[in-house]
């Protein structure tokens, strides 16, 4: 909770487990939201004291009401306030006097309305942050935990105890998925609507879950994160722990912020989501259906060991669709051993399948299905089963599935699913399925999926903690850049200014030197050696190519002197206003040499946003980049360096040498150092970084500080 003190964050205990409970604003009038608070908590089976709170006294429900606030008892666990918004702040004061331990504020008007309601919020949260009382909402739909028999929400429905743990930003959405999971027969251990989040939080619930011996699996459903780094501690420390699957809304650019540089242009919000979720564990879906797909699956199964996936089928056609799926999910297609294919050929017609997928013909029955699935499964090359049924004539789909779930509790290490594709002819299979765990889909893809993500949990889950990348600088020499450029008045440290910096970083550039006059950049172009590259020097124009500032393979003293002249009468002409300084003189780089580009943009929510991708002009036509959040370690500039698509080309195609990964990065590692010691720096740029199988060189590097 990042807005409390860490010691008087509120114990959640009492709020998810109440013994007493007031609903402050209830009704007896159906319809009111205190009237459906209170008996939805009724309806819940609540066994604790439940006490409705209305002025006009008397009964409502059967119970005894409480005709002010004053009246409730001491100590009071939860109190759902439900009264207009002019009476919400008097409330909470009230109970923070009577030492209530937790509230849920279902009143909506606040933040979410405009400045009037914002100051509103921030006297709320004010009030329950002195009182040490746990806040939920306001503008919630409430919250349930159906094991303890607490309802206090307005939802419709009662969902019933399971292990899956669901917390979302939208009541909207809360409402829609409750009335789907109760219909789909899905159980919860908690569900919660955050609303406001004025001061629960995203944070305060993983931090809960993770310890809530009722909850197997986390989802959630968020469109912002205010406190970046309180989330990603929660979050790293349970996804350590349980799976953690996320809905994040708001994916498009539309409300990107402008940047100056490449890295700030590309790295937007929904990036910097990307690669928190990456950092601390965080499985991210797209969509609810996958949600729910992925949330069953772990709550319900055990994690696979391995990558390799079987397949058993009564029909070759779907059998042939999962194994694309597979290929196209980084699956393997478990490849069985000589026993297991000689045990099958013992029983199976001689026309069926005898190698993954496993294709036991459409005349299979349940019998057929049982014995081939004990077969398989007991391959040490099976990590995880998926079973595909069509409803032939001869299948028997109740008993195939009775099969499957008996084969599957005999066999618990290893994961079992199954796609039993219609709809009225496989209905009962399905149900028998679903009550015994065994998730079940209408088509392979989702399956395939699912065994994915397990995969991948289970690879991280035992992954140790990434080791701390350290490195030698001098950051008092770099200090005195940013420092000399902040006298200035500047707020961009460009090329010419950046030599200083990069040296104190030890980050290897190609010999490069100001020329403030043609004769000087003969001089300078004749001492480290033709070809060079000149580029115009001004603390006015960083994008050098928008002025033609530029020009590379210049060969000899007279091309130096035109190309000097040219460069700094056009960037004049074109930015009367920039000061031009003069040109810097580069040795030009090399043939073969592939260019790249890494920056950094530092994200409102989460810090520095690395970024590596393809360097040079293009970066932001092709936008073939990866991201990660500094700090990094050695892994992450590992993983980055080969998440982008043109890894390749850095490999080497056709007979070429691969790059020199190692220098690569290197300077991956120093930018995320950069961004760490100088928080001062908005977004940075090494572009490009001119590498090959030698060595990785900085050629040109621009930042920007915050105003």
């Amino acid at each position: 909770m990042a807005q409390q003190n860490a010691d008087r964050k509120p114990d959640l205990h009492p709020f998810f487990h109440p013994q007493t409970v007031a609903v402050v604003g209830a009704s007896a009038s159906p319809g009111k939201v205190g009237h459906t608070v209170l008996t939805n908590m009724i309806g819940a089976g609540f066994k604790g004291r439940l006490i409705p709170v209305n002025p006009k006294g008397g009964e409502i429900e059967g119970l005894p009401v409480a005709a002010t606030i004053a009246e409730l008892p001491r100590g009071l666990d939860l109190a759902v306030v439900a009264v207009p918004r002019r009476f919400v702040v008097d409330s909470l004061r009230e109970l923070g006097a009577l030492g209530a331990r937790s509230a849920i504020v279902i009143t909506a008007g606040f933040k979410e309305v405009g400045k009037e309601g914002w100051y509103l919020e921030q006297e709320i949260r004010e009030v329950c942050a002195e009182h040490g009382m746990a806040l939920l909402g306001p503008n919630c739909l409430g919250m349930i935990n159906a094991s303890a028999g607490v309802n206090a929400s307005f939802a419709a429905g009662q969902p019933n105890p399971g292990s899956i743990a669901f917390f979302s930003q939208s009541g909207a959405l809360c409402v829609a998925i409750l009335d789907w999971a109760v219909g789909a027969n899905i159980g919860f251990s908690k569900f919660v609507s955050l609303g406001n989040k004025a001061l629960l939080d995203e944070a305060d619930m993983l931090e809960y879950l993770a310890q809530d011996t009722e909850t197997k699996v986390i989802l959630g459903y968020i469109e912002n994160v205010e406190h970046g780094e309180a989330f990603l501690r929660s979050a790293e420390a349970v996804c350590r722990q349980k799976p953690v699957l996320m809905i994040k809304s708001g994916t498009t650019a539309a409300g990107a912020k402008a940047a100056s540089s490449h890295t700030g242009a590309i790295a937007g919000s929904d990036q910097a989501y990307e690669a928190a979720f990456r950092k601390c564990g965080i499985i991210r879906v797209q969509d609810v259906e996958t949600l729910f797909n992925l949330a069953q699956a772990f709550s319900a199964q055990p994690l696979p060991h391995g990558p390799n996936l079987a397949i058993v089928t009564n029909a070759g056609g779907p059998g042939i669709l999962a194994a694309d799926d597979c290929a196209r999910f980084g699956l393997n297609m478990a490849r069985p051993e000589q026993r297991t294919v000689e045990r099958l050929q013992a029983f199976l017609p001689p026309y069926a399948g005898f190698y993954n997928p496993f294709d036991i013909i459409g005349d299979a029955d349940a019998a057929r299905f049982r014995k081939a699935l004990e077969i398989v499964i007991d391959d040490p090359m099976t990590h995880s089963l998926l079973v595909i049924l069509t409803p032939t004539p001869q299948a028997d789909v109740e008993a195939t599935a009775r099969a499957v779930v008996e084969v599957g509790r005999r066999r618990t290490d290893k994961p079992v699913f199954c796609c039993f594709m219609g709809m009225k002819g496989v209905h009962a299979g399905k149900r028998i399925l679903d009550s015994a765990g065994v998730p079940c889909f209408e088509f392979p893809e989702p399956a395939v999926q699912s065994i994915k993500a397990m995969y991948d949990h289970f690879l991280r889950s035992r992954r140790g903690l990434p080791e701390p990348f350290s490195m030698e600088r001098d950051r008092e020499r770099a200090a005195r850049v940013v420092a000399e450029a902040r006298a200035k008045g500047t707020l961009e440290i460009v090329e010419f200014q950046a030599q200083e910096f990069l040296a104190a970083y030890g980050l290897p550039t190609p010999p490069t030197k100001l020329a403030r006059s043609s004769d000087e950049a003969v001089a300078a172009a004749e001492a480290m050696g033709w070809p060079v590259v000149l580029k115009i020097a001004s603390p006015d124009i960083s994008h050098k190519s928008d002025v033609g500032g530029v020009a590379v393979n210049v060969r000899n003293a007279e091309e130096v002197r035109r190309t000097f002249w040219d460069i700094t009468s056009r960037a004049a002409k074109l930015r009367p206003e920039a000061y031009v300084v003069g040109c810097l003189v580069q040795r030009m780089a090399p043939p073969g040499v592939k260019e790249v580009i890494v920056g950094f943009k530092r994200d409102e929510q989460f810090g520095p946003l690395i970024m590596f991708g393809l360097g040079g002009i293009y970066v932001e036509v092709l936008k073939d980049i990866a991201f990660r959040l500094a700090p990094l370690s050695a892994r992450d500039a590992f993983e980055i360096v080969r998440e982008i698509k043109s890894y390749m080309l850095l490999k080497g195609v056709r007979g070429e040498q691969p790059v020199n990964f190692e220098a690569l990065e290197r300077i991956i590692l120093t930018i995320s150092q950069v961004a760490v010691d100088f928080p001062e720096i908005l977004e940075a740029e090494f572009n490009p970084v001119l590498v090959d199988h030698d060595t990785a060189i900085v050629a040109d590097v621009r930042m920007t500080l915050h105003s």
